[in-house]
């Protein structure tokens, strides 16, 4: 990795720099694009992008969002700092960069780690030390391109967080689990029901077989939960139960009615 006594302060012509073509990050809104080229026309850059030069030319290093915003400001040449870092250094950084600024989404971070692994044909171990994470918190991000496209769409379009993605990578069967975030998504699950619903589908109660629970009603409502969950996971499995409720001022009465030829005996 680069120091700053490596670095050199020069300007150079929007045009001359090309981008880094390990760039993470895919998407930019316009919206911020924008208001940074406003400030930058009034302001000027206040932070110089860096570049690595390759064979006469300058390859983006990290400042990918100010550069764009510097030719959409209209500027034609900018201040940029000289380093010598190697291909798999610039890598590095434009990931780091992206990271530290949060502005990556989660799959875009796990695509940016592979591509840096297949790229530059380093472990996970090594990826792991340069970025400055544990090997395990990148294994885990890795494993969130187990979801499908079309599941990564959708777990971004209704904001459901990481762990809502890796609880979903406890169903292996494709088919329920899209029936699962359908469900997480339809009800507005939190981390901890959806959860819940997945290990109800993983662990499920043999016929016949009851388990003794103690428990302390603190508040009803747990227990309420408790069976719209049940419910909703017999329904991801295909079966088709039903759940029936009236509340008096003494009780509460609820019926699940379970069809008999869809239960396995």
């Amino acid at each position: 990795m680069f120091t700053r006594d490596k670095l050199k302060l020069t300007r150079l012509p929007v045009e001359k720099i090309l981008p880094n073509p390990s760039q993470p990050r895919k998407y930019f809104p316009p919206d911020e694009l924008e208001s940074l080229a406003q400030s930058i026309r009034e302001n000027g850059l206040l932070q110089p992008v860096t570049v690595r030069r390759d064979n006469g030319a300058y390859f983006l290093v990290a400042g990918e969002r100010r550069l764009r915003a510097c030719k959409l400001a209209g500027l034609r040449e900018i201040p940029v700092l000289v380093t010598g870092c190697d291909p798999v250094d610039s890598a590095v950084l434009a990931l780091l960069e992206n990271l530290q600024r949060s502005d990556l989404q989660m799959f875009e971070q796990a695509n940016a780690i592979v591509n840096l692994l297949r790229e530059w044909q380093i472990t996970q171990e090594e990826a792991a030390k340069r970025l400055g994470m544990s090997q395990s918190y990148l294994a885990n991000k890795v494993r969130l391109l187990k979801l499908t496209p079309q599941e990564q769409e959708e777990v971004l379009e209704n904001k459901l967080t990481e762990r809502h993605a890796r609880a979903l990578l406890r169903i292996d069967d494709s088919t329920l689990r899209q029936k699962v975030l359908r469900t997480v998504i339809d009800k507005k699950l939190n981390v901890s029901q959806t959860e819940e619903l997945i290990s109800a589908l993983a662990r499920p109660q043999p016929a016949g077989q009851r388990q003794k629970r103690t428990f302390v009603a603190k508040d009803i409502r747990i227990f309420m939960n408790t069976i719209d969950h049940a419910v909703d996971a017999m329904k991801t499995a295909g079966i088709h139960a039903e759940t029936r409720r009236k509340e008096t001022d003494d009780y509460i009465e609820c019926i699940v009615r379970i069809p008999k030829l869809r239960v396995q005996v």
